[in-house]
Order: structure tokens, then sequence, then C-alpha cells
């Protein structure tokens, strides 16, 4: 009897574990499409992104192709998020490496240069040694929207928040900042 209320109790636990990890989830992508001024362009926007990691053959090269690299530096872990811009939220990947936090755009964004308009990539990139805060926090008026602050050495804010893994994305910022300073 001891052995089945055992197992029972340690199947409860792993459900539970489980049933917590689908809410996040769950609750974390309903957030990150929310973000988007548009629902259906954020689901479409995935859609292309996930058919451009496989298309190019994952996050490793698209990394690699994206931003500058040294042969040495390794890819830790990328996210799918949104970084906040004084023009809204701008989806993208945020990538973690051995070197440096590096952030790009889906899409290009428009700018003006003298009277005509111009397409670029918003990108952002961080070496690690510059870090010097990584601050994770949640909206008081909404404790689904969450956000993560990012404070360069030289006082520089970013704001990401959408995450589809807001934890793991706060677990591995803060470890870069640990190893780095």
């Amino acid at each position: 009897m001891d052995t089945v209320k055992d197992v029972l109790g340690r199947l409860g636990r792993k459900v539970g574990e489980a049933t917590r990890k689908a809410e996040d989830l769950a609750g974390n992508t309903w957030q990150h499409l929310k973000t988007s001024p548009s629902l259906a362009e954020a689901a479409m926007g995935r859609i292309a992104q996930g058919s451009k990691v496989l298309a190019e053959g994952g996050y490793e090269k698209i990394f690699r192709h994206t931003f500058v690299t040294d042969p040495e530096e390794q890819l830790g872990n990328s996210f799918v998020c949104y970084l906040s811009t004084s023009a809204g939220p701008v989806m993208g990947i945020l990538y973690v490496s051995t070197a440096k936090l590096a952030y790009c755009s889906d899409t290009p964004l428009p700018y003006k240069n003298g009277a005509q308009t111009e397409w670029s990539y918003y990108k952002v990139v961080i070496p690690l040694h510059q870090l010097k805060a990584v601050n994770p926090s949640t909206s008081r008026l909404n404790c689904a929207e969450k956000y993560i602050q990012v404070i360069t050495v030289d006082s520089h804010e970013f704001w990401f928040m959408g995450f589809l893994n807001y934890d793991g994305a706060v677990t591995c910022l803060k470890e870069a900042l640990q190893l780095h300073s």
C-alpha cells in the first residue's frame, strides 16, 4: 500500500509540474501574440520564422550568418521575443552566445533616407563583458505581461518582452551576466 501511495504521489507531482509548464507555455504564447499590433501578423511571423529556421539549417546558422562571430564563439540559446522600441514592439530573436547578446528583427523595418524609404533589419549587439544588469519584471496591471530589462555598463537599457520561454530566457541571461561579471 505504501508503494502504491508513493508511486501515485510522484505521478501526481509530475502531472502537476507538466500542467504548470503547459499553462506557462500557453500564457506566454498568448502574451507573445497579443504583444504584436496584429494577432494575425504575429502568428504569420512565427510561421515564417519557423520556415526560415528549417530552410537555413537552424538557429546556429542564422546567428552566424546574421552577426559577426569568432570561430570559437558558441551559440548558447535563442529566444523568440519582442524588443521594445520608440516605434513600438519589434518581433525577432534574442541570441545568447558565449561572447554576446544579439537581437535581430524577423523582418526589415522602414526608415527614411532623405526622401527615400529604405529597409533594414533592427539589430542589437551587446558583448557579454558590457552587461551590467539583467532585471526580470512583471507588469503591475497585468501579471501575464513579463519583461526583461538588460542594462549595459554605459547605462543603455533594452527591454525585451513577449517571450515564448520567459523563464528560460531569464535563467540564461542571468547565467550569462554571472559568468562575465
